[in-house]
Order: structure tokens, then sequence, then C-alpha cells
């Protein structure tokens, strides 16, 4: 495959559709007097249309709008004593408003905010079957996006967007009542095609100068969420899987790596080092237990190809390790810890990097990661399979 050419005065402005999907997770917060569990989360996959208009209002500015709709089986589900039972966010849209900037003549960094609706389904089948609870729910929208030039009129679109509906009663206790607030993170892959892109009138700024072979130190700032997957096994055919209990949070990364530039393609190598947010947390009135997935590091492989002068898409894999801590806090400070553990896995991903300079670049990235199952000590009666997806924004300086 050969380097596609630049798009030399490609025009941002005007209409444009597309079609993509990706990958998400969501995390089910749920609430009474004296108790607040977030809480229940899941993973999917989700396809989604799209269609907005953009305008530059300067020559590397740009304001637009728009509207996706989108079909998604995310969410927690719960298999035992026969019975399954899915709690899946169904069908849903957003509408918002986005700001971009243009890091080169190709590539668009951008962020987005809006109103997101979403149809909620509880679903039973087997034991279960018959169970059925439905509800639709809006709320707002955050991301953070980057689109690149691919060829002639058509982008590439690779987005992080968290999505939060709001806390909202599901059941009438009398004196009280059971709330859930549902959040989302997902990551969009899209391609679009911008009516008008080659009509002239586009952007005339030069495009850097890179050169992607080298050594590289980096830093980046993501978001995320876990899901813990748990097999209960009490013999005698008692059984039961939860997927799962569900955490989310931010994290800090810094990286080192080294990359080749073979013509059309680079590969390299990298390690990450990582201090985490992401946390599960269960308050019982004044004591709060919480899962922490503190800190970890991962070894990774990748290769890309580059879309155009200035941006590689890519792949990637490895070795992952993460440090889980399970712990109490009361009132005055005490804290206790009820299990700590190490866990070795792999991660796979992918995203978009652009040159901003002769030797830096950004990027917007998206990992899924799997550990390998803890048993907590307990002869296998009570097993725990963890999970991540995360997305970071970060930035490189090439030394050479």
């Amino acid at each position: 495959m050969q380097p596609v050419e630049e798009a030399a005065g490609f025009n941002w402005s005007g209409a444009y559709v597309g079609i993509g999907g990706g990958f998400g997770a969501s995390v089910h917060k749920f609430s009474v007097p004296g108790l607040d569990f977030n809480g229940l989360g899941g993973n999917g996959v989700f396809g989604e249309l799209t269609a907005g208009y953009d305008y530059m209002v300067s020559e590397r500015f740009l304001l637009g709008g728009f509207i996706d709709a989108n079909l998604s089986n995310i969410g927690p589900s719960l298999s035992i004593a026969g019975g399954d039972v899915d709690l899946t966010n169904s069908y849903g849209f957003d509408v918002g408003l986005r700001a971009g900037y243009l890091l080169n003549p190709n590539t668009l960094g951008y962020v987005l905010g809006g109103y997101t609706w979403q149809h909620f389904k509880l679903d039973g089948s087997g034991a279960a079957d018959g169970l059925e609870f439905s509800q639709n729910r809006s709320g707002y929208v955050l991301g953070v996006g980057m689109e690149t030039v691919l060829r002639g009129n058509w982008t590439l679109k690779t987005e992080y967007r968290y999505a939060d509906y709001g806390d909202k009663s599901v059941l009438d206790l009398g004196d009280a009542s059971l709330d859930i607030e549902p959040s989302t993170h997902t990551f969009h892959i899209a391609a679009n095609y911008r009516f008008g892109a080659q009509n002239g009138g586009g952007t005339s700024f030069a495009a850097p100068t890179y050169d992607w072979t080298g050594f590289y130190a980096g830093g980046a700032l993501g978001a995320g969420t876990m899901v813990h997957d748990l097999n209960l096994n009490l013999g005698l055919g008692a059984s039961g899987e939860l997927n799962g209990i569900g955490g989310e949070g931010v994290f800090g990364e810094a990286s080192v790596g080294y990359d080749h530039d073979f013509g059309s393609w680079v590969a390299g190598v990298q390690l990450d080092a990582r201090y985490s947010g992401i946390q599960t947390k269960l308050d019982l009135g004044p004591v709060s237990i919480k899962g922490d997935a503190d800190y970890g590091f991962d070894a990774l492989a990748r290769i890309g190809a580059k879309v155009n002068e200035s941006t590689l898409a890519y792949v990637l894999g490895g070795y992952s390790w993460q440090h889980f801590d399970l712990h109490a806090e009361a009132p005055g400070g005490g804290s206790a810890d009820i299990y700590d553990w190490g866990s070795s896995g792999f991660s796979i991903g992918g995203g978009l990097e652009t040159a901003v300079s002769s030797n830096m670049t950004v990027g917007l990235e998206y990992r899924y990661s799997q550990y390998q199952k803890e048993d907590f000590g307990s002869g296998g009666i009570l097993e725990d399979t963890p999970s991540f997806q995360t997305v970071r924004l970060g930035a490189k300086y090439k030394f050479n």
C-alpha cells in the first residue's frame, strides 16, 4: 500500500454523512437510603449512522453540529439457576455541537457536547423468561475526537464519548425508592463522506515534515471502565455468573518507545506505566467499600499505515499487568485492606496519531484489556475475571 497523497486544500466546511460503530461499557449506579453502589457494568458493541454540518470560522478553527442514531448490546448480564437476565442500551441517539482545530491540513482535533437519549431494556430468558422492563432516559454527552482525510471526499473518525443519563427512580419502596443512574463510555470508529470537500476553498497552510523513525517519550490522560466477571460455584449444580460488577474513572500514563518508518507503514514497540482512579464503590451508611485498579503497566507492539502525509492509523497488542485493591474506609480516616492482588493479561487496541510539528505528535487511542482469573483464595468457589475498556488522549516527543 502506497501512502495517500496529502489532500491539498481539503475543504472541511459543509455537510457530511457517515457510518460506523465501536465498543463501549455501561455502569449503573444504584442507590436507596443508606446504600449507594457504583455499580453494575457490562461491555458490548454498537453500530451508528451520523449526519452533520461543519463551518470553518477561520483557517484552522471549525464549528459544527451533528446527530447520530445507534443500535447497541452494551450492558451487564446475570446467569443463575438456569435463567439469564440482560440489561442493555438497546438503541438511542445523540445530538450536539462540536468545536475543532486543524492540527495539520489533514487532521482535525475536536471536542463535543450535547443531548443524548437512550432506550434501556431488561430481558429475561430460560428460567427468567417473562422478566421484562424498559425505560427511556435522556441526559448529556461529552467527548473528544480526531478526524483525518483518507482520499477524495472521505475521512476517518475516531472518538470517545461519555454519557450520563441522570438519577431516576425505578421502584417505589414506600418511604423510599430505588434510584438508578446509568452512564456509558464509548469509542467510535466511523467513515464520513463530506460533500464538496474537493470543491476548493479549503486549507492552505503547510503540513509539518515528520519522520516516524526514532525513540520517543510521551504522556496521556484517559478515562474508562472496568468490568468484573464473577463466577460462583457452590457445588451440587449451584452456580451463577454475573458479568458484571462495574467501575469507572480516569487515569494518567507515561510512555517510552521506538518506531521505525518502512515507507507506507510504521512498526514499533512501547512501554507504558499508569496510575489510575478507576474504581467500584459501595457505600453502606458511613462505611465505604472500594475496589481500586490503582496502578499497572503494558509492554506493547504496534503496526500502522500512513493514511495521509501526516497521520498514522494503527493497531496494537501485547502484555499487561494490573494491581487491584479491595479495601474498606470508615469515618475518621480509618482504612482496612480486604484483599489485593496483581494480575497479568493482554491488551489490544488501535488509534490515530498525527504530527503537529517535526518532533511532536498527538493521538487518540482505544484499548481493551483482560486479566487472569482470580479466585480470592476460595478454591474456585468465587472467581473474578476483570476487563477494561480505556481511551487515552496523548502527546509524544520524538528525540531524533
